[in-house]
């Protein structure tokens, strides 16, 4: 595969430049790849771990707290109750950009609410469609080397408009025990009901199986490590715990499509936006190039890579995760977003010309950003959509989180004597297909006692509704 050189130049940090005309089908499906992550050691941490707060709860809790963020917490420290807990003091220019964050978000997720479904699929036969919200949801917002008050309200608004009467936010306690404000005003404004200190696979075992202070919940949903991740994955399968998720979660990644009109200030902004998330972050540049010549652009954007991650207080992490990332020269836009979809990016910057001809092709994506004012940054934080997105390739057959993954859609169907008589019969036959005489049964009881044939009132109103 020709990689970091190609034709004579290259790009800083390791990472690779690649031309789609010189690789194969199959080099181009190790592609789609990402940097490896070992699950089955995650699990094999994890396990133990999961057990030991099964069996010990918020014993286990106030230890692994010690254990793994040198925090001293007591059983009776692990909640804080958010409706009674005080508004945290955080900077006013911070409260304000939550609040407009917050805002863009809820109203956003506000309109996704669909209203209830009513159908007549025969006369007589009436199906409903009605929305019920998951009584109660864990929300999982990450710690560690990263801040990120954006987590909670992205997590924690959807599930509040769904109507989830629990909503318990777990999130890493600090070394000295406390949560950081901006967390806690985040999910105070969102409408968190409980804030449980735990991180990890310990955090997720106590959402999934409840301890004395911390509700069992229903359904798990927030990024994570490897460990979180591979506890999610776990629960799910658990029985005991009956707990759903909604998407594995790995590393944060961005395929970024860009071509000579792109400004490679802007490409090599978006691109570092995501990579300085974590070492195993990964970057993707798709250059949409007909000329055959990249020279002079790959040439500024080295000196962009360059300049910018110089200034970065989290280079050294920065680099790292480009150490993993490529960019591709393709010859057009069918093949860019063919690569695109093949990739299945958890977020999909759009930087080139036309960006909605893109938009047209888009099969596998997390979330897409429009030309070039449309930063990755401003989804990541403030402009309304949902920053919790599928990972992985896992934009194949998952969305990111939205009002509607808090939501259980139950179908209802109520029939009037003359529909039993309408639809009746074409149950018994296929009953008698599948050979279940109880449920043909059920059906023929009925049938026997109220008679087969319609009445001429019945016929007469099946008419009425065509007229």
């Amino acid at each position: 595969m020709a990689t970091n050189g190609m034709n004579g130049y290259d790009l800083p940090f390791g990472i690779r430049l690649i031309d789609d005309s010189k690789i194969s089908p199959a080099e181009r499906a190790e592609l789609y790849l990402r940097p490896k992550i070992d699950l089955l050691t995650a699990k094999n941490r994890a396990e133990p771990i999961i057990a030991e707060v099964r069996q010990e709860g918020d014993a286990a809790l106030a230890k692994l707290a010690k254990r793994f963020d040198g925090a001293e917490l007591s059983k009776d420290d692990l909640i804080i109750e958010v409706a009674s807990a005080p508004w945290p003091k955080v900077e006013p220019k911070v409260a304000e950009s939550l609040d407009a964050a917050y805002e863009n978000v809820r109203r956003f997720h506000a309109a996704q609410k669909k209203p209830p479904l009513r159908v007549e699929t025969m006369p007589g036969v009436e199906c409903r469609r009605i929305a019920v919200p998951i009584e109660a949801v864990g929300l999982y917002v990450p710690g560690g080397t990263a801040v990120l008050p954006s987590t909670a309200y992205m997590l924690a608004t959807p599930a509040k408009l769904a109507g989830c009467k629990e909503i318990v936010l777990a999130t890493p306690p600090r070394a000295d025990g406390s949560i950081c404000p901006e967390v806690i005003y985040a999910a105070k404004r969102a409408g968190a009901t409980k804030i449980l200190k735990a991180g990890g696979a310990q955090a997720i075992a106590a959402m999934a199986f409840g301890t004395k202070s911390c509700p069992k919940v229903h359904k798990i949903t927030g990024p994570g490590n490897q460990y979180v991740t591979a506890a999610k994955m776990m629960l799910q399968a658990n029985d005991e715990a009956a707990v759903s998720i909604d998407m594995p979660a790995g590393p944060s990644e961005q395929l970024c499509i860009f071509d000579a009109t792109s400004d490679p200030a802007f490409v090599v902004a978006d691109l570092l936006s995501q990579a300085e998330h974590g070492p195993d972050s990964q970057v993707v540049g798709v250059f949409v190039n007909p000329s055959g010549d990249a020279h002079g652009y790959m040439g500024r954007l080295r000196e962009e890579f360059e300049q910018q991650t110089s200034k970065l207080s989290r280079r050294e992490i920065t680099k790292q995760a480009l150490s993993k990332s490529f960019v591709i020269v393709v010859k057009s836009l069918d093949a860019a977003m063919s690569f695109s979809n093949g990739y299945g990016p958890e977020h999909l910057v759009v930087q080139a010309a036309n960006p909605e001809a893109y938009l047209e092709k888009v099969v596998n994506a997390g979330s897409v950003f429009m030309g070039a004012y449309a930063p990755e940054s401003c989804g990541d934080y403030a402009s309304g959509t949902n920053h919790c997105l599928p990972t992985s390739g896992y934009a194949r057959q998952f969305g990111g989180v939205s009002t509607d993954t808090y939501i259980k859609y139950v179908t209802v169907q109520k029939l009037t004597a003359a529909g039993l008589k309408r639809v009746g019969p074409h149950v018994e036959v296929i009953a008698d297909v599948e050979e279940l005489e109880a449920h043909r049964n059920a059906v023929t009881i009925r049938l026997a006692k109220i008679g087969r044939e319609l009445s001429w009132l019945d016929k007469l109103g099946a008419l009425c509704r065509f007229c």
